[in-house]
C-alpha cells in the first residue's frame, strides 16, 4: 500500500469511526435543545491542552489528553445541574455564557503564552496529519465501549431527551451523558479541532434529524450523508492543498444546505398535494360538480 493510499485509508476509518457515535449523541443534543452543549465541551477541552502547553506538556501526548478530560467533567457536570429556574432563562443562555467563558479563557491563556496565537489556531482547526493506525484503534475501542454503554442505558437517556422536565430528578443519568458526550470529545478535538469536532457531531444528526423523527431512519441517513461529504472533504483537502480540517467542514456545510433545500421542497410538495386533494373532493361531494 503507498504513503498516500495509507494515509486515505487511516484518515477515512477514523472518520467513519466517529460518525457511528457522534451521529447518535447529536441527535439527543438536537432533540433536547441544547444545540451548543458540544462547543462547550469542545472548548472546554482545548482549554485543558492549551493549559497543558502552558506547563510544558507536548500537544498531543497522555497527559495532554487527561488535562482536557479535567477540564471537560467540569463541563459535564455544569451541563448535568445547572438549569435556570426562571423560565423567561433559556438553557441555551447558560449554554451560551459557558461557551464564552471557555472560549475567553483560552484566548487569555494563549496571550500570556509564547506562540499563543499559534497553540490557540491548532486547538480550533486541529491537524488531521497527526491520524495514525494507533489513533484509530484506540478510538474504536473506547467508542465500542460507549456504544456498549448507550445500549444498555439506552431508556434512561432517551426519556431524558423526549422528556427534559425530567432533569433535575435524574441528574446522575444526564451527567452521565454528558460524560460520554466529553469523552468523545477529547479524543476527536486534538486532531479535528474544536471546530470539525463539533460539525462532527451536529451536521450529520441534523441532517437525519431534517427528514424523520425516527431514531433509526434519522441515523441511517446521518451516517450516509456525513461519509460522503467526509470522503469528498478529504479529497478536496489533498486536490487542493487545503488544510484537511476546514475542508471536511465546508463540505458538510454545503452538503446540510442542500439537505435543507431538499427538505424545503420536500414540505413545500406535501403541502401543496394536501391543499390540492381536499378542494377536489369538495368539488366532486354533492353539489361540488355541475
Amino acid at each position: 500500500m503507498s504513503a498516500v493510499t495509507n494515509f486515505f485509508v487511516m484518515q477515512i476509518s477514523l472518520i467513519a469511526v466517529v460518525l457511528v457515535l457522534h451521529t447518535y449523541i447529536g441527535l439527543h443534543i438536537i432533540r433536547r435543545g441544547i444545540i451548543f452543549s458540544d462547543l462547550v465541551l469542545d472548548q472546554l477541552a482545548a482549554f485543558g491542552v492549551m493549559l497543558g502547553i502552558g506547563w510544558g506538556i507536548k500537544y498531543g501526548t497522555p497527559l495532554s489528553y487527561v488535562l482536557a478530560m479535567g477540564a471537560t467533567l467540569i463541563g459535564c457536570a455544569l451541563l448535568a445541574v445547572l438549569r435556570p429556574r426562571n423560565k423567561q432563562i433559556p438553557q441555551e443562555a447558560v449554554i451560551g455564557i459557558l461557551y464564552g467563558m471557555a472560549l475567553v479563557a483560552s484566548l487569555l491563556l494563549a496571550d500570556k503564552m509564547h506562540e499563543g496565537g499559534s497553540s490557540f489556531s491548532a486547538t480550533m482547526v486541529g491537524s488531521m496529519l497527526w491520524v495514525s493506525w494507533p489513533l484509530v484503534w484506540v478510538t474504536m475501542g473506547v467508542y465500542a465501549g460507549l456504544g456498549l454503554l448507550h445500549i444498555f442505558c439506552r431508556r434512561p437517556i432517551l426519556r431524558l431527551t423526549e422528556d427534559s422536565k425530567a432533569w433535575p430528578r435524574r441528574a446522575a443519568w444526564n451527567f452521565l451523558f454528558f460524560v460520554t458526550q466529553g469523552i468523545i470529545t477529547i479524543l476527536i478535538v486534538p486532531v479535528a479541532g474544536v471546530l470539525l469536532a463539533y460539525g462532527l457531531l451536529m451536521i450529520p444528526a441534523a441532517i437525519g434529524a431534517m427528514f424523520t423523527r425516527r431514531w433509526i431512519p434519522a441515523l441511517l441517513i446521518g451516517w450516509g450523508a456525513g461519509s460522503v461529504a467526509c470522503v469528498l472533504g478529504v479529497i478536496g483537502s489533498y486536490k487542493t492543498d487545503s488544510p484537511y480540517g476546514p475542508t471536511i467542514l465546508l463540505v458538510m456545510g454545503l452538503f446540510f444546505v442542500l439537505a435543507l433545500v431538499i427538505s424545503t421542497l420536500l414540505t413545500r410538495r406535501k403541502t401543496v398535494a394536501h391543499g390540492v386533494l381536499p378542494d377536489i373532493a369538495m368539488q366532486a361531494g354533492p353539489g361540488g360538480a355541475r
